[in-house]
């Protein structure tokens, strides 16, 4: 893992994630070019997206939804031209092990999205090398309740607000998706976050699953999971199961999209979501690649077929 260090610009509240002139952790190590060399070789036919504009198609960098001391967090809205809009919205969540990764990388898929009428939105929130296990989940929260209060300047309905995410993001979608009813994650207890639907990319639902700890608990403390969570299952059990989605999934819980690449580690404990839900008669509906990698949702030809996924399943919401 390579480390980059960026020193904050003015002083941090010692409340906050960094003393006053504190260099925070920023961990590059997960990229498209690097995931795309890896693969290229090994999965004949994979491409990178091209992304092309319609006329009357928005794009807002930056937007400030929240500060943390003088630390700010940005969203970038991607909105579509106003003769496709559906007035629906989803938050997209980005992965990269709880500690890496960038809302960049959801550029592609937001802006396909836009172009399906839904405005989406990509929130910066503060990764394990920051600050671990709740603040993160605490920024995407927050950043529901920004979205919500913007819903007229950006022309959705706020009872149309989805979430999704892939990877880890995936996770941290379900696990706030499934918890919306309750002050867990959430900066202010009444804080409004329930979203009209969840879109997990090969995001683990269970920690605690034989199948997930094999691998996110194979290093211990000093796994990505571990890292995140501040320690391995061993050391904080009960942290691993409270941030497992399956262990809140119910009738509260919104319907719920599941794509996997076809690798069962990284959606463990989707049978267990799919019993609860289809128990509470909560829409459910779980799909599959073969012979495809992890990260599906950056390289076609899998990004194309789950926008088409994403687009149907939000249309009957």
């Amino acid at each position: 893992m390579r480390l980059l260090w960026s020193k904050l610009a003015v002083v941090m509240a010692l409340s906050g994630p960094a003393l006053a002139g504190e260099l925070i952790p920023v961990d590059d190590s997960y990229t498209i070019s690097q995931r795309y060399e890896r693969y290229k070789n090994e999965f004949a036919g994979i491409t990178w997206p091209v992304s092309t504009f319609q006329t009357g198609q928005q794009v807002l960098f930056d937007r400030r939804y929240k500060s943390v001391g003088a630390r700010e967090l940005h969203i970038d809205v991607f909105l579509p031209a106003p003769e496709v809009k559906t007035g629906k919205g989803i938050v997209l969540v980005h992965g990269g092990g709880w500690r890496s990764g960038g809302k960049s990388h959801f550029y592609g898929l937001a802006n396909r999205l836009a172009q399906k009428g839904y405005a989406v939105f990509l929130p910066e929130f503060r990764l394990s090398p920051e600050a671990p296990y709740p603040a993160g989940l605490m920024d995407v929260n927050d950043a529901l309740v920004w979205v919500k209060s913007q819903a007229d300047t950006f022309g959705i309905d706020r009872d149309k607000l989805a979430i999704g995410g892939a990877s880890s993001g995936g996770q941290m979608a379900a696990l706030l998706a499934y918890t919306a009813d309750k002050p867990l994650f959430k900066t202010t207890p009444g804080d409004d976050t329930r979203v009209s639907a969840l879109i997990d990319i090969d995001g683990v639902l269970d920690f605690t699953t034989p199948l997930a700890l094999q691998f996110e608990n194979a290093a211990g403390k000093s796994s990505a999971a571990g890292l995140w969570l501040g320690g391995a299952m061993e050391d904080v059990p009960d942290r691993w199961r409270e941030a497992s989605a399956a262990q809140h999934a119910g009738p509260q819980s919104p319907p719920t999209l599941v794509i996997s690449s076809g690798i069962p580690r990284f959606t463990a404990g989707r049978e267990i979501v799919e019993a609860k839900l289809k128990a509470q008669a909560v829409k459910y509906r779980y799909t599959a690649f073969e012979n495809a990698p992890h990260d599906i949702w950056l390289f076609d030809p899998w990004f194309g077929q789950i926008v088409d996924q994403i687009d149907s399943f939000l249309t009957e919401q």
